[in-house]
C-alpha cells in the first residue's frame, strides 16, 4: 500500500448492507400489501429471490411481482415503483464498521465512491446513511453515462482524482463489475466476499479478499 494515494469504494454490499436493507424493504412491502396473507414469510422470500441481489431491473422485478404475488387489490406498476424509491431508501443501513473503515482510509488517502444505479436511488441511500461528505467525490453510473465494469467510469474517477491507476485501489463485492473492471482500468482491487461467487474462468485477481468490510481496519492500520 506504499504507493497508494486513493481508495475508491463500491456502495451496495460493500459499504451498504444491501441484503438486510432489501429484506427490511420486502418485509415492509409485504406488511403493507399482504396483511391479509398467512404466508407473509414465503412472500418475503420470493421477493428476495426475484430481486437477484439487486441486479434485476426494477421495472422487470415489479412486473414479476404483479404477476406472481397473491394480490387482493392489485396496484399499478407505477405505484410499486414509487413505493420502492421512497421505502427502500429509508431502510438503508451500513455494514458493520463501514463508517470507521471509510474514515480510517480518509485519514491517509483520498477517498471516492463509484456505484451503479439511478441517481435518485443511489444518492438517496448515500444521504440516508449520512456518508456523502466522507468522500472527495461520488460517481453514480447514471450521471457518468456508463457503468461498471466499463473502464470509462473508472477512468473518469482517475481524472477527478488526478492520479495514475496504480495509485488507486478499488474496493467492491462483485467479481466482474468491481474487481475485473478496476483491474482492467489498471487499478488494484480488494474483493469483499458478500453474495457474489467468483465465476469459473475469471482470471482477474484482487490484492486482498475479505469476508466483510470491517476486516480492512487492520490493513489500513492505526490513524
Amino acid at each position: 500500500m506504499n504507493n497508494v494515494k486513493a481508495i475508491i469504494f463500491d456502495l451496495d454490499n460493500t459499504l451498504l448492507d444491501r441484503t438486510n436493507t432489501f429484506k427490511a424493504f420486502a418485509e415492509g412491502f409485504v406488511a403493507r400489501y399482504f396483511c391479509h396473507s398467512n404466508s407473509q414469510d414465503e412472500i418475503v422470500r420470493l421477493i428476495i429471490e426475484l430481486d437477484e441481489d439487486g441486479y434485476k431491473d426494477r421495472r422487470i422485478l415489479f412486473r414479476e411481482l404483479l404477476e406472481r404475488l397473491p394480490w387482493l387489490d392489485k396496484p399499478e406498476h407505477d405505484e410499486l415503483m414509487g413505493s420502492y424509491s421512497t421505502a427502500y431508501i429509508t431502510k438503508s443501513v451500513l455494514m458493520e464498521q463501514a463508517l470507521n473503515v471509510i474514515r480510517r482510509a480518509r485519514a491517509k488517502y483520498k477517498t471516492a465512491l463509484i456505484t451503479n444505479g439511478r441517481n435518485e436511488i443511489q444518492y438517496g441511500k448515500i444521504d440516508r446513511l449520512g456518508i456523502r461528505d466522507e468522500f472527495d467525490f461520488i460517481l453514480v453510473s447514471e450521471e457518468a453515462g456508463c457503468k461498471k465494469p466499463d473502464r470509462r467510469i473508472f477512468e473518469t474517477a482517475l481524472n477527478k482524482l488526478r492520479l495514475r491507476p496504480e495509485q488507486c485501489i478499488y474496493v467492491g463485492d462483485h467479481p466482474v463489475n468491481d474487481i475485473e473492471g478496476a483491474l482492467n482500468a489498471g487499478m488494484g482491487a480488494i474483493w469483499i466476499r458478500a453474495n457474489q461467487p467468483w465465476p469459473d474462468g475469471l482470471t482477474a485477481r484482487p490484492l486482498y479478499a475479505f469476508d466483510r468490510i470491517s476486516e480492512m481496519m487492520d490493513l489500513l492500520g492505526e490513524e
